[in-house]
């Protein structure tokens, strides 16, 4: 073998060793894009066990309180059940209950929005006392009402477009937002901070008016809370909700309408119409 031709056989080698290597690489890497998809998909996965089931004929579902009594509106009552017993409470003339607080169990919190009255409960649901701001010095039209402690309220004046804490022993409104606009779709609460869910946004704003954290979350229905966790519906999904992630939660429900939701420490519970259902939720890891 001549000396061009031995250089041009070591160059066609070369060329093809090389060519080889550029496709082991290329396998390579596309595995790694591969795992990295897969473990990211992973991570960001929440998981649903459904715990147990119940049945319930209620026309809402409103929760379980921290000693696992159910509470529940039928026909215009709302009715409490549990190792207590069995318990009722209604006043038909204040029309239907828009919302119940249960952070408290020994004081709940019963608003009726379209007299603009709440009524407090012992946990025999005894009526304890009720405030009507329209009988205020100063008239609040407002929208939304749950427990903020210490003889408080949150309060979402429709007037100002702003979230407030109402002293009811005073009748004085003591902390003003700033004025959030869009309508209010649902308002839920602790003692330290409150979320409110507009037809766009979730804002979460704390016991200063400070606001906190600010969401987009366009077309959802409703949304629930367990400290810095939230889980809100959308056209029957469910999406996770923390500081930092918002996430689908994927889960099938048999296309069962979800009605109401609760969520706790230990639970999020789902009523369909028919039984509620417990699950425990396993939050994404970041």
């Amino acid at each position: 073998m001549s000396t061009t031709h031995f250089k041009s056989y070591i160059s066609y080698r070369l060329s093809y060793f090389q060519d080889l290597g550029t496709i082991f690489v290329s396998c390579i890497y596309m595995r790694i894009l591969f795992i990295l998809l897969f473990l990211t998909s992973a991570l960001g996965a929440q998981e649903l066990t459904l715990s147990k089931e119940q049945e319930l004929n209620a026309d809402r579902f409103i929760g379980y309180d921290s000693y696992k009594h159910l509470y529940y509106v039928q026909d215009g009552a709302l009715r409490k059940e549990g190792d207590l017993g069995q318990f009722v409470f209604q006043d038909f003339q204040l029309g239907p209950i828009a919302s119940v607080d249960l952070i408290n169990p020994l004081n709940v919190v019963v608003f009726y929005s379209e007299v603009n009255t709440v009524v407090f409960l012992d946990n025999r649901l005894n009526e304890k006392e009720r405030i009507n701001f329209n009988n205020l010095p100063s008239f609040i039209n407002v929208s939304a009402a749950t427990n903020a402690g210490n003889n408080r309220l949150w309060i979402f004046n429709m007037d100002t477009q702003q979230l407030e804490l109402f002293d009811y022993r005073t009748n004085r409104e003591t902390v003003f937002s700033q004025p959030y606009p869009g309508k209010l779709v649902a308002q839920t609460s602790n003692f330290n901070d409150c979320f409110l869910l507009t037809e766009e946004y979730l804002w979460q704003v704390n016991i200063y008016g400070s606001l906190l954290a600010e969401k987009e979350l366009i077309g959802f229905e409703t949304v629930v809370r367990n400290g810095k966790t939230a889980i809100a519906l959308k056209e029957n999904r469910l999406y996770y909700i923390s500081e930092d992630v918002i996430k689908p939660i994927e889960f099938d429900f048999n296309e069962n309408k979800i009605k109401d939701l609760q969520l706790t420490q230990e639970f999020l519970y789902i009523y369909d119409g028919k039984k509620v259902s417990n699950f425990t939720l396993t939050p994404p890891k970041q």
